[in-house]
């Protein structure tokens, strides 16, 4: 079966749903950011100590669950920058907290993706706060 982008979004949007959640974290003090990390999805779950549960291993993305003392997160590499890029304007609509670095995304909550940026560098980005949406 050959994965398209639309469903590649839609498998990224859900993982983004279901680890991530709708709400805002609270911001702490900067800490020294590394050079941002560079490698395979398996040699950068490494560098964080988690064993990547893959879910997707297509030749444009490979997306894993990965599990750290700190929480669960979505993990992908991406064979493009703009598949990259079009993977995290489509899931960023569903809110959360994404760590970015070059063909690569981590995606949980602020909190998470703050404490893997000591280790793998990259910059965050933040998805649409649904929590000031009513009913």
């Amino acid at each position: 079966m050959r994965l398209t982008r639309p469903m590649l979004a839609a498998a990224g949007a859900v993982a983004v749903l279901a680890l991530a959640g709708c709400g805002s974290g609270d911001s702490s003090a900067e800490t020294k950011i590394p050079v941002t990390a560079t490698g395979s999805l398996e040699s950068m779950a490494a560098k964080v100590k988690c064993t990547p549960d893959m879910q997707i291993d297509s030749d444009e993305v490979r997306q894993a669950i990965c599990k750290v003392p700190a929480g669960k997160f979505v993990f992908a590499t991406f064979a493009t920058d703009r598949g990259q890029r079009e993977w995290i304007n489509d899931a960023k609509d569903y809110g959360g907290f994404y760590l970015v670095g070059r063909k690569w995304v981590a995606v949980g909550t602020d909190k998470l993706v703050k404490s893997l940026q000591t280790t793998l560098g990259g910059w965050e980005e933040i998805g649409t706060d649904h929590s000031k949406h009513t009913s």
